[in-house]
């Protein structure tokens, strides 16, 4: 019998809790690189294209040690989009946009569980546009985060030529020493920040898109996964401490997500002062009276 969680005739709603020990879970590039926040509550945010990067990085790592047909992904560095979806035309030996879509659908998982906008490059060559049953949102920390901004030193420059003039002093027009011996740089983090999220699962959308069980099976399995194969110096310290799961017995819904979205609960601090999960105690996961039709999976507590 297949667990409800793996059902994808069902409606998913999940909620999911990130932990952020001196790391950057999320730069932004608009700011130089320092973790998101939102500028009036002080709070971090994880966006979702960053969460379904790792997600994507994942599934083709798995891929890789098991090639499967239909595991591909679509939205891959150093690939264009319009150069992916032109192959349904050429691998796929697509005839029109719909025949493209399905040959999409079928070969990229990322397409079949995000969906894609596939409508750009050759107008005889697009795919049109993938609504996916898998949407989610940004994760929010609980409480105000504190970026800091780390100083560090490299032992080496970068150029030759930085080299060579440090190494031969005094060939300055003043006599002075040019070049560089070391070089600067930084690191961005935050020393700490429980980050909570939300996502949902549409089953009618899943139909479209052709999400099997083994497809629900892989997803959970990178999300619990994802941080542990994305690690850096600046994201040594990021960790899944939550994973919650509740099954729809029907493909529309039995209740209002976001009444269920509320029954996973951490207690704010109220500050900046948090430096560990334990300070946040017990997470209160409410069990108690469930809505008829829904079930809690619980995949990481």
């Amino acid at each position: 019998m297949t667990a409800p969680h793996l059902d994808p005739s069902r409606k998913h709603d999940f909620v999911f809790l990130i932990e952020a020990v001196d790391s950057n879970p999320n730069g932004d590039p608009d700011n130089g690189g320092i973790p998101r926040t939102d500028p009036v509550t002080g709070q971090g945010l994880i966006t979702d294209v960053a969460l379904k990067r790792k997600i994507r990085n994942t599934v083709a790592l798995i891929n890789e040690m098991d090639k499967k047909p239909g595991y591909d992904i679509y939205v891959e560095a150093g690939v264009a989009l319009n150069a992916q979806h032109e192959r349904a035309y050429t691998d796929g030996h697509a005839t029109d946009k719909q025949t493209a879509q399905q040959w999409m659908c079928q070969t990229f998982f990322d397409v079949r569980m995000f969906g894609a906008v596939m409508s750009t490059g050759k107008k005889d060559k697009q795919a049109g546009r993938v609504q996916g049953p898998v949407q989610i949102g940004f994760a929010r920390s609980i409480d105000p985060v504190t970026p800091f901004d780390i100083g560090i030193t490299r032992v080496t420059p970068t150029r030759q030529e930085d080299v060579d003039a440090w190494n031969n002093p005094g060939n300055g027009e003043d006599g002075s020493r040019k070049g560089k011996e070391t070089e600067m740089g930084s690191k961005h983090v935050v020393p700490y920040g429980l980050y909570k999220g939300a996502g949902h699962f549409s089953a009618p959308l899943a139909a479209k898109t052709g999400v099997t069980t083994d497809d629900l099976a892989l997803f959970w399995r990178t999300f619990t996964h994802m941080f542990e194969h994305d690690r850096a110096a600046a994201r040594a310290g990021l960790a899944l401490r939550g994973l919650y799961i509740f099954t729809h017995d029907d493909a529309f819904g039995r209740a209002p997500s976001h009444t269920l979205l509320d029954r996973i609960t951490v207690k704010p601090l109220g500050d900046a002062t948090a430096r560990s999960f334990a300070d946040y105690g017990t997470i209160e996961v409410n069990e108690a009276d469930l809505p008829t039709g829904i079930t809690l999976t619980t995949l990481v507590v």
